[in-house]
């Protein structure tokens, strides 16, 4: 599903059926924590320059883009400027804000380099890294199941808010990763999220959802940072 799709751009048109909602994903711009490898939970922490200038790719890109109704972001600075980037190249469209769209709460192991976790909080990290869907991780963390929940139920509520609409929504790795789970087949996992990379998810009547694109970060090329930032994988935060 990854890589550019040269029909996405017509699948919603001002005459389309009022049968299904197409909700374009996009998660956040770089930040520093993501180039160090920190994990940023639901901490708010600010794009960096590099973040801004991938958050103008996808905003040029998106604003060829015909019909979009309206710009949803998580409430994070990362996402929501990421929004806004996008908004002002899209009409000028306001950002909506929502917290239900925040990356998953990581507990005590936030504000931490990943690659110290098993050293500093043992404990937390046995339940980030466990098999278990329903695993909290101490300090108040989500488990992968609260997550999947509520990020499901937002989108769910924002596709039959804007039924035969096309919408953007701007968030994090781990809710990306779980909208992918629920609309792709057999619950597969999406991969890693790039920084700024676009998805497309169909959510038709009778609660059909289906993946028209994913993980394209075709925007990024002239950029020489395509796989930069940490996050977005079973790392996520």
């Amino acid at each position: 599903m990854s890589g550019s799709n040269p029909t996405w751009r017509d699948s919603v048109s001002s005459s389309s059926s009022s049968s299904y909602t197409e909700i374009i994903l996009v998660r956040h711009g770089e930040t520093d924590w993501n180039a160090l490898g920190k994990l940023q939970g639901q901490l708010d922490v600010d794009l960096n320059e590099v973040g801004r200038q991938q958050a103008v790719a996808v905003a040029e890109r998106l604003s060829t883009e015909p019909h979009v109704s309206a710009v949803y972001s998580s409430d994070l600075k990362r996402a929501y400027e990421t929004a806004e980037i996008i908004a002002a190249k899209c009409g000028g469209l306001k950002v909506i804000r929502d917290p239900t769209l925040r990356e998953r709460h990581l507990g005590y192991l936030e504000g931490h380099v990943y690659s110290e976790l098993n050293r500093l909080k043992p404990e937390a990290y046995r339940a980030f890294i466990s098999a278990k869907s329903d695993q909290e991780i101490p300090g108040g963390g989500e488990s992968i199941d609260q997550l999947y929940q509520r990020c499901t139920s937002s989108l769910q509520r924002i596709a039959e808010k804007h039924r035969g609409e096309r919408v953007i929504v701007v968030s994090h790795g781990g809710v990306i990763r779980s909208l992918y789970r629920r609309a792709a087949p057999k619950g597969r996992s999406g991969g890693k999220v790039h920084n700024t990379s676009v998805g497309i998810i169909r959510l038709a009547e009778g609660d059909v959802l289906s993946v028209q694109l994913w993980n394209d970060i075709s925007h990024l090329k002239q950029l020489g940072f395509l796989k930069s930032g940490f996050g977005g994988d079973m790392t996520s935060g």
